[in-house]
């Protein structure tokens, strides 16, 4: 078996060897997504792990917000090995101060742990999801119109309080403006009365991409149900640890939050 390897650092680019092909969209950055596509009967994996293709060859991998090392691609086809190391490229966030926030929403009581712990569950169990969809590979589109309020990766100060950084993007408008789905896809969890994210969504788009919305004062579907780019979800509200009316977007690839 040959090996080739290759150190990719563009955002956008390709390589062609003979009948092996390798596509790469997205930059290779904390907190981004990129979508790839090989020749489909290629096996593929992604720092030692085998991941899924779709029957035309795409795959999808991505940079959390503390990604630092490279990762590395091997591909195996017809008899050869391709291996393309891709480096990851660091980025400065901003630090965001919040004041204002119920008290009992920034250091909770004792007493709600039991929720806490429960809600987290029915995330993870949401995002958990391998479907086979090829949803993801449309254009996103902006869930919703506003006022960018809060960015992804952001140090947070809650109360005087250094918290974990901001893992979306917050949109502000009032309360009951419309949320529409970005990308079509499955809803895998719709709930009211989360803890910290109130009225929440997570649509599943294929191949461990998911969407979430928080804050959310009226949701519009049911877990299980089909959604269409553009369909309205639900609507803007306040729920949860919020001071204002807001959509808290976000998008994790499996456990890895990514910047929407």
């Amino acid at each position: 078996m040959k090996t080739f390897l290759l150190l990719l650092l563009l955002s956008s680019f390709s390589t062609l060897a003979e009948d092996y092909f390798l596509n790469f969209k997205g930059k290779p950055t904390q907190g981004g997504l990129i979508i790839a596509q090989t020749n489909p009967t290629a096996v593929v994996k992604i720092d030692g792990k085998k991941t899924n293709l779709t029957d035309d060859g795409y795959f999808i991998f991505g940079f959390g917000r503390f990604a630092e090392k490279p990762i590395k691609l091997v591909i195996e086809f017809e008899k050869n090995q391709y291996q393309a190391i891709i480096p990851v490229t660091t980025r400065q966030f901003p630090t965001e101060v919040i004041d204002g926030l119920p008290a009992n929403k920034v250091t909770p009581p004792a007493g709600v742990y039991a929720q806490i712990k429960a809600d987290n569950v029915k995330v993870a169990k949401a995002r958990a999801f391998m479907d086979l969809r090829k949803d993801f590979l449309q254009q996103f589109i902006w869930p919703a119109n506003g006022r960018v309020s809060g960015v992804y990766g952001s140090r947070r100060i809650l109360n005087g309080k250094p918290k974990r950084p901001h893992y979306g993007m917050d949109i502000a408008n009032t309360v009951g403006s419309s949320v529409v789905a970005p990308a079509s896809g499955i809803v895998r969890l719709a709930e009211t009365g989360m803890y910290y994210t109130g009225g929440t969504i997570i649509i599943d788009h294929g191949y461990g991409l998911t969407t979430t919305f928080m804050h959310m004062s009226k949701l519009n579907v049911e877990a299980g149900s089909r959604v269409e780019q553009g369909e309205k979800i639900g609507e803007i509200g306040m729920t949860g640890r919020a001071t204002g009316p807001h959509l808290d977007w976000r998008v994790n690839l499996g456990k890895t939050r990514l910047d929407p």
